[in-house]
């Protein structure tokens, strides 16, 4: 895959009273190094008038994603075992907790395919089941592949 890519997110943000999918698709950088795979995004948030820095670092069975700027954030799914972290915001911090379910990760020559479920909690209280799709696919050929 190429170096500049094309990164679709399904699912990510934090919406508790929104049933709305909520999807982002920006540019991005591609990189894999130490049999990970590295992406990285800025994120436009429009409430704050900010930009987020944001990382997905995806290894066997293990998916983190950093967010940095407006709001911070270090989550970590991981199949099996349930991880808690600050999500910390202008309006203050949350503790959430990630359990996940299930980790799946198609690659082809040309994209990336990486869906996770889990449970999500804030404040030690179930919120609700989640869903988060990533695609990340190379500038390109992005229009062409189908996975």
């Amino acid at each position: 895959m190429t170096k500049d890519v094309l990164v679709t997110i399904a699912g990510l943000q934090f919406e508790i009273d929104s049933e709305e999918p909520i999807e982002v698709i920006t540019a991005g950088q591609y990189f894999y190094k130490n049999e990970k795979h590295y992406v990285l995004y800025d994120e436009i948030v429009d409430d704050m008038n900010g930009i987020c820095k944001n990382k997905i670092k995806i290894t066997n069975n293990l998916v983190e994603i950093l967010k940095t700027g407006s709001s911070n954030v270090h989550m970590v799914f991981e199949v099996g075992k349930k991880n808690l972290t600050y999500y910390n915001t202008p309006f203050g911090n949350l503790l959430i907790g990630i359990d996940t379910t299930k980790i799946t990760c198609k690659e082809s020559e040309e994209a990336i395919e990486l869906n996770i479920e889990y449970g999500l909690d804030v404040n030690y209280e179930h919120v609700s089941d989640c869903g988060i799709s990533v695609k990340i696919a190379s500038k390109k050929t992005a229009t062409k592949v189908t996975m």
